[in-house]
């Protein structure tokens, strides 16, 4: 089977586009676009040193150039948006915070969320915690008024 070689180039710029789909950053993004330039470029019949030198230009440019673009949509939420809203609110423990257990939920106004303990320390039912920081789809909490 011989498969030409703007096909091939064609190839890699759809896997390289997926696999941006997969990651975060703009990283292969570039590269995917710079594979279908040679891509275009082969299938005008441009030599395989121009497809390559164009894919490697095309490629280095939008990224070098992308970059910036790519910190912007990228960049981390400033504080009091989204989940970070709830950090230093104070909740109450409505089921036991215990690192080896592996449970804890707290609440913060009308919102649950699970929890743990800043030093794995377990927190019992009915305390008043602090949110130190939010960690994914956890809170980190400080036992407040700590006896």
């Amino acid at each position: 089977m011989n498969i030409d070689i703007w096909l091939m180039w064609l190839i890699l710029a759809a896997i390289l586009l997926i696999g941006e789909i997969f990651t975060s950053g703009f990283f292969l993004f570039w590269f995917s676009i710079g594979a279908a330039a040679a891509g275009f470029l082969a299938r005008m019949g441009a030599d395989e040193a121009v497809q390559l030198l164009v894919f490697v230009v095309v490629s280095g440019v939008l990224f070098a150039t992308g970059r910036k673009f790519a910190n912007r949509v990228t960049k981390k939420q400033p504080p009091g948006i989204g989940a970070d809203r709830f950090v230093g609110v104070n909740g109450i423990v409505l089921e036991e915070i215990n690192p080896s257990a592996n449970t804890g939920k707290i609440r913060m106004g009308q919102d649950s969320w699970r929890a743990e303990s800043e030093n794995g320390e377990t927190i019992p039912v009915g305390a008043d915690v602090k949110v130190l920081r939010i960690d994914g789809t956890r809170a980190i909490v400080r036992k407040e008024n700590a006896d």
